[in-house]
C-alpha cells in the first residue's frame, strides 16, 4: 500500500497538495466484512437502481421528461424525511456524491451518442459492482482518526461505527475526502489530504529522455535498457489453471455456489498479485528517474489508441468473407502493452515529478525510431526503412547503425530541447 504522489499547483500565495493514501480497513469485532457490504455496497446498490430507474421511466413517459441531478438532489430531504429503510443514517453528503457518480455515468453516455461511438448505457448495478463509496467531506458521515486519545487508529462511518485501520504511515495535510473501496476480501480507506508540503529533491543537472517498448521497459538516451518484467506471463500458468477451475461452472447463474466464488476470487486474487507488482515497479522505476534526473522527456502516448482491435478488411471478391488483417500479431501486441502499463507509468512519473520539483516533458512520438539522430552523431534522415528490424537501425543515407530504442530515446530528448530553451 503506496502513498499516491502528490500532484503539486504552483501558486503565488500558497502551494496546495492533493495526496491520496491507500490503508488497509479492519473491521471491528462485532462488524464482520458481510455486514459492511450490507449496510454500503447493498444499500448504495438500491439507491443507484432507483434513481437511475427514475431517469429510465421519465424519458420513457411521452413527455419524454429528461431528470437531472439537481432534480434528483432536490427530492432527497423528502425522501430522508419518509425513511422506511432507514437512509437517514447515511450522510446527505454521501447521497449526493451516489448521484453525482450516476449524474456523470449518463453525460458520457449521451457524449458517445452525439459523437456516434458505442454508447453502452448505465446499467443497473450487480452485488459485485459497488465497490467503492466516497465521503466528499471529512466530518460529514465520515471522521478520520475518530479515537485520537487511542494508540490505535480508526475511522468512524455514519451507520456503522467505529473501524480499526492499519495504519502504514503517519498522514500528512488536512484530510479532504475519504473514500472506502472493496477489492476481493480487503477494503481501503483512500485519503486526500490539501496542504500537503511538497518534498523538492536537489537540482543534479542531469536531463534524459526515455523510450518505452515492450521487449524492454523503457531504454534511456544514455543507451541504458530497463528489462521489461512481464508481470502477466509470470502468473500465466496460474492463471490459466485458476481459469479453467472457473470456466467450469455455468456462467449465468442467480445465486454462485460457495465454490463457484472461491473459483472467482482465486481469479481475481491472481489479477491483483500482478497488479500490485506492475504498480510497484513503476513507482520504483518513476522515482529512480526522478531522484537522478531534473528533466525526463518521453513519448506522448496514446496507449488507448495503440491497442485497439484491428479492423476487419471485406473481401470485395466474395460476400461475407474477411481478409487476413492480422487481429492475431494484434492482439498479442495489445496485450503486451497493456501489461507493460505505459499509462500507469507515465502517470505516476509527472506526479512524482511535481512533487520533487522535476520536470517532464511529453514530445510529439512520430517517426523517434526511424529518425538519423543527430544527437549520436546521425544525419537526421527519416524513413521507414531505417528500422531495419525490432531492435536494430540502419539509416539508408549515412550508414549509421545502432539499437533502435536507444535511437528513439535519443531523439526524444532532442525533441525536448525546444520546451527547455523556451523555459531556461
Amino acid at each position: 500500500m503506496r502513498q499516491r504522489p502528490a500532484r503539486v499547483a504552483d501558486r503565488e500565495e500558497e502551494v496546495r497538495v492533493l495526496v491520496a493514501a491507500r490503508r488497509e480497513v479492519a473491521p471491528v469485532v462485532h462488524q464482520s466484512p458481510f455486514e459492511w457490504r450490507t449496510g454500503f455496497s447493498r444499500w448504495g446498490i438500491r439507491f443507484g437502481d432507483g434513481v437511475a430507474e427514475e431517469r429510465r421511466d421519465a424519458y420513457r413517459h411521452p413527455s419524454k421528461t429528461s431528470v437531472k441531478y439537481g432534480d434528483q438532489s432536490g427530492q432527497l430531504k423528502e425522501i430522508r424525511a419518509f425513511d422506511p429503510e432507514r437512509r437517514g443514517r447515511w450522510s446527505f453528503a454521501f447521497q449526493q456524491a451516489a448521484l453525482r457518480r450516476l449524474d456523470k455515468a449518463f453525460t458520457a453516455f449521451f457524449q458517445r451518442v452525439k459523437a456516434r461511438q458505442t454508447p453502452g448505457y448505465p446499467r443497473f448495478t450487480g452485488s459485485g459492482h459497488f465497490d467503492t463509496v466516497v465521503f466528499p467531506r471529512d466530518g460529514d458521515g465520515c471522521r478520520w482518526d475518530s479515537t485520537p486519545h487511542d494508540t490505535q487508529t480508526r475511522l468512524r462511518l455514519q451507520g456503522v461505527g467505529h473501524v480499526r485501520v492499519h495504519q502504514h504511515r503517519p498522514v500528512q495535510g488536512r484530510v479532504k475526502t475519504i473514500a472506502v473501496k472493496r477489492e476481493g476480501r480487503r477494503w481501503y480507506v483512500i485519503l486526500a489530504c490539501d496542504e500537503v508540503p511538497a518534498e523538492e529533491l536537489p537540482p543534479t543537472d542531469a536531463v534524459i529522455g526515455i523510450d518505452m517498448g515492450t521487449t524492454h521497459f523503457l531504454t534511456a538516451s544514455e543507451g541504458e535498457h530497463e528489462p521489461n518484467p512481464r508481470f502477466l506471463g509470470t502468473v500465466a500458468q496460474e492463471l490459466a489453471e485458476a481459469q479453467r477451475h472457473l470456466a467450469t461452472f455455468p456462467q449465468r447463474t442467480r445465486r454462485r455456489t460457495k465454490a463457484h466464488r472461491a473459483a472467482a476470487r482465486k481469479v481475481a486474487n491472481v489479477y491483483a498479485k500482478a497488479r500490485r507488482k506492475r504498480l510497484d515497479f513503476h513507482h520504483k522505476t518513476a522515482r529512480a528517474l526522478i531522484r537522478d534526473h531534473d528533466v525526463i522527456a518521453h513519448e506522448r502516448l496514446n496507449t488507448a489508441g495503440m491497442t485497439k482491435t484491428a479492423a476487419p478488411k471485406p473481401d470485395p471478391d466474395q460476400d461475407g468473407a474477411f481478409r487476413p488483417n492480422g487481429a492475431a500479431a494484434k492482439a498479442g501486441l495489445n496485450k503486451s502493452i497493456l501489461d507493460a502499463g505505459w499509462g500507469q507509468f507515465l502517470v505516476i512519473l509527472a506526479d512524482k515529478a511535481e512533487s520533487a520539483g522535476r520536470r517532464v516533458i511529453p514530445v510529439d512520438p512520430r517517426n523517434t525510431s526511424r529518425t538519423c539522430p543527430p544527437s549520436l552523431g546521425g544525419c537526421g534522415h527519416v524513413a521507414k526503412e531505417n528500422r531495419v528490424t525490432q531492435a536494430r537501425f540502419q539509416c539508408t543515407a549515412c550508414g549509421f547503425t545502432a539499437n533502435a530504442d536507444h535511437v528513439g530515446a535519443s531523439n526524444v530528448l532532442d525533441r525536448a530541447g525546444p520546451a527547455l530553451c523556451a523555459a531556461a
